[in-house]
């Protein structure tokens, strides 16, 4: 167990996906991702593991929920700068966290 001043130091925003690429340096099958989260933090990179539940023209657009307060990751040769959140399906394959309405980017979850 955790404290929930513990959770409070994890910040989660919302991102809108403005470009995604092939990734195809990576070990398994990903996507490059570049992220809109607002004003505030702008336009970040990331990379997920996505391509056996999302065609890679399909993203850009999409809303995501992302960890921006980690420190930066490299991933092959893609520094990859916040979490984009993802759960798996029944085959152990990443399913994007989303918001089910229309949210502004930069929302913080509370």
């Amino acid at each position: 167990m955790i404290e929930f001043p513990d959770f409070q130091k994890v910040e989660i925003r919302v991102g809108e996906i403005v470009k995604a690429e092939e990734f195809p340096e990576a070990r398994k099958p990903a996507y490059k991702l570049w992220i809109d989260l607002g004003p505030e933090i702008g336009v970040k990179r990331s990379s997920a593991q996505l391509p056996a539940n999302y065609r890679l023209e399909d993203l850009t657009g999409t809303r995501v929920m992302c960890v921006v307060n980690l420190p930066p990751r490299r991933i092959g040769p893609v520094m990859s700068e916040v979490l984009t959140l993802g759960v798996p399906d029944a085959d152990g394959e990443c399913v994007l966290v989303v918001p089910d309405k229309a949210v502004p980017t930069g929302g913080q979850l509370y």
